[in-house]
């Protein structure tokens, strides 16, 4: 079957070849030793380290849509570090444990153009780093937390900037002050997950696309049914990303909601102007944080997170389509970056994020004589996470015991979501309350105790983390 491209976001209908085939759905009772459902970049990147790891294993893919179907395909393009996430790690991981994850996450940036040059994949890679900073006064110096509990474990992944030095380097004068993360990328999504098949494919790995799962029968050797046919194997790993709320055991750990992008028609003349021609990307300190960045055909992308909040398993199409949020995502760039304010979007699109409380993701095995792992809750920063999540998720699945498969973020789920229908209304609060506090910050308003305290609820994402103590 023809590769769809109708109605998908700008970076897939770029990704697709025209003459490009899906692959065949499952079909029959077929048979593998290792199975993973869902074929975004966690599934795809698993599968391959399973394979280095093991060449005879016979890994197949079970992807509903696909590959690159999900938040794989349709993100802002952003590999940024967890670096930011520093206390949530050293909450799970220990002191050792949380700057090992760290440098393990700092360097997935360089891991992937290192890979994509070696398959001759063009992710359309740019490393010209990361600056988070600040546009109104209550969010000065936001970051210098994260500096002070860096310095504790002796580093200093960031360079503070004032807003005369970001005003050089991104031709807007309105951050205030910021950071500045020389690590990070970005890159076209759709080019790397869509690239990534292709190696999979050509290391023997089997991948059944179009195959939404209807039922996980969880005997010795778990067994996965969809409409047309069933693949057993001796192990099982969950790779759903948000459709993980379709599992019991994982969707307490976490809330459903999108992400909204935007992009513009190419303007590499207005942007050389600017001074904003291949420059870093940058993010504000909100808690439903905007981010701006190029494209290397010059388009201006911004983005802003907290949208449309899932409900149940995720099912529909809530969260396909255009963006609804083109008024706000305009307003968010009149406050970024004011001189590009009147570009119309010549496109724009939306994904759900799986964010946990803590923003860090979560891996483990279901409770049960099967083994059947998981690995969820990227938070927004799934293209830097999922590198490390492989090599995780291949020590689970292949039973080895070592500093991956024995790290903190190993964990069961946490019991943070209530049931529906109260969690759907609930976020719909919390969301509110934030909106509410990110526009008062904003215009220098007082914020109330309801409003503060309902804030005080946000999950973790790009750059804010929950803490809750589990470890002495």
């Amino acid at each position: 079957m023809k590769t769809r491209k109708l109605g998908r976001c700008v970076w897939l209908r770029e990704a697709i070849a025209d003459d490009e085939q899906d692959q065949p759905p499952l079909q029959g009772q077929q048979k593998a030793d290792v199975c993973i459902v869902g074929g975004g970049y966690a599934g795809l990147w698993t599968a391959l380290e399973i394979k280095a790891r093991d060449p005879a294993c016979d890994v197949a893919i079970v992807e509903a849509d696909i590959c690159g179907g999900g938040a794989s395909g349709r993100n802002s393009g952003m590999v940024l570090s967890q670096w930011a996430k520093i206390d949530a790690l050293r909450n799970f991981c220990g002191e050792d444990g949380a700057v090992r994850l760290g440098k393990a996450f700092g360097a997935s940036a360089h891991n992937i153009e290192v890979f994509c040059k070696t398959n001759g994949i063009d992710a359309e890679f740019r490393p010209d780093g990361w600056i988070w900073g600040s546009t109104c006064a209550a969010h000065d110096g936001s970051w210098r937390g994260i500096l002070e509990s860096l310095a504790r474990s002796g580093q200093s992944p960031f360079q503070e900037l004032t807003a005369q030095q970001i005003a050089e380097r991104c031709g807007t004068t309105s951050f205030r002050g910021g950071i500045y993360d020389p690590t990070a990328a970005t890159l076209h999504p759709g080019k790397l997950v869509r690239g990534i098949r292709r190696v999979a494919l050509g290391k023997g790995i089997r991948i059944f696309e179009n195959s939404p799962m209807r039922h996980l029968e969880r005997t010795a050797e778990p067994r996965i049914h969809t409409a047309a046919g069933s693949l057993t194997a001796k192990t099982c790993v969950l790779t759903m990303n948000a459709w993980s709320l379709g599992i019991p055991e994982l969707k307490s750990a976490i809330v459903v909601l999108a992400s909204d992008d935007a992009v513009t028609e190419p303007v590499p003349d207005l942007l050389e102007k600017l001074g904003y021609l291949g420059k870093p990307l940058m993010g504000d300190s909100q808690t439903f944080v905007t981010g701006f960045r190029t494209t290397a055909n010059h388009r201006f992308q911004p983005g802003i997170s907290g949208g449309i909040i899932g409900f149940g398993s995720l099912a529909g199409q809530r969260f396909e389509g255009r963006s609804i949020r083109d008024a706000e995502i305009r307003a968010c760039v009149q406050r970024g970056f004011p001189a590009l304010a009147h570009l119309p979007f010549a496109d724009s699109w939306c994904g759900p994020i799986d964010r946990t409380q803590s923003g860090l993701p979560l891996f483990g095995k279901l409770p049960g004589p099967s083994n059947i792992f998981y690995g969820y809750g990227f938070s927004g920063n799934g293209v830097a996470t999922t590198p490390v999540t492989a090599r995780i998720l291949a020590s689970l699945a292949l039973g080895v015991k070592d500093e991956w498969s024995g790290c903190g973020l190993v964990r069961a789920p946490e019991r943070w979501m209530p049931p529906e229908p109260i969690r759907y209304v609930g976020a719909h609060m919390v969301r509110a309350a934030i909106r509410r506090k990110d526009d008062l910050n904003q215009r220098s308003k007082r914020i109330g105790p309801i409003v503060r305290a309902l804030s005080a609820m946000a999950p973790g994402g790009i750059t804010t983390s929950t803490v809750k103590k589990e470890r002495n």
